[in-house]
């Protein structure tokens, strides 16, 4: 059977969700998508004149080809991150938000409390919501409670390449979610992602480690395949690990 990744009743084939922050031009950007394969990509609301339907960057993403994810990056409350939502609703875009509350701008931490509070409005208000947490397993089941259809707890902090720090956390927030689970932020490589994925985490989220790259398209498709990789072998079911040595080709006397 063909592996869905499934959102919200939608159904995937791709596992590598794309920002679209930090590359050198929308045509790189364009291409590094083309080469990713994903088919959700995420744009910033702050970045994007919706006054203008020529905007340089959505001018660059086809509707028709990819679900535009907006998010609400750089929002510091509850009441901002609504505000954008239910802007960028108004203006044709889908009523799907990556919800992001970050109040701290040195090190770009999710705020549990107001994520919180903004996924309750938003949920209520007929939105699709993908809240960006940190990897806390209680504030997890909360969005998932309050009908979130993913949850996306970080790797590391945002852009810091560090991957993931916070792979105990994220196992939990794994094992218990009835939602599918995109580890978002943090990671810097492709092994990265495949370990991501490896861990039974259903997606990832990447930007800074592809648009930054000295070749992002290369990079772009370096991660579709991390992706793939992790993904393949999680469900082909991965050995425990051992402590002592387990001979390959047993003698036989």
């Amino acid at each position: 059977m063909k592996d869905f990744l499934a959102i919200a009743k939608k159904k995937f084939n791709s596992r590598l969700l794309l920002g679209t922050g930090k590359f050198s031009s929308p045509k790189v950007m364009k291409k590094a998508i083309e080469a990713s394969e994903a088919e959700i990509v995420t744009v910033a609301l702050r970045r994007v004149d919706l006054n203008d339907p020529g905007d340089h960057i959505l001018g660059f993403i086809n509707p028709k080809k990819y679900l535009i994810l907006p998010n609400t990056s750089g929002a510091r409350t509850a009441d901002e991150a609504v505000r954008l939502a239910r802007l960028a609703r108004s203006f044709g875009l889908p009523a799907w938000v990556k919800l992001e509350v970050t109040p701290d701008p040195r090190f770009l931490l999710p705020d549990p409390i107001e994520t919180l509070k903004a996924a309750e409005i938003l949920v209520k208000e007929g939105f699709t919501v993908l809240p960006y947490i940190n990897a806390d397993p209680v504030l997890a089941k909360r969005l998932e409670g309050v009908g979130c259809a993913t949850v996306m707890p970080l790797g590391s902090p945002i852009g810091s390449a560090q991957g993931i720090k916070t792979k105990e956390n994220i196992a939990i927030i794994i094992e218990q979610a009835n939602i599918p689970v995109v580890v978002d932020a943090g990671l810097g490589s492709p092994a990265h992602a495949a370990e991501a994925l490896e861990m039974g985490a259903d997606a990832v989220l990447v930007n800074t480690a592809i648009a930054a790259a000295d070749d992002p398209i290369a990079m772009a498709e370096a991660f579709k395949l991390g992706v793939m990789a992790g993904r393949k072998a999680y469900l082909a079911g991965i050995i425990a690990g051992s402590q002592i040595a387990r001979a390959s080709s047993p003698l036989h006397l």
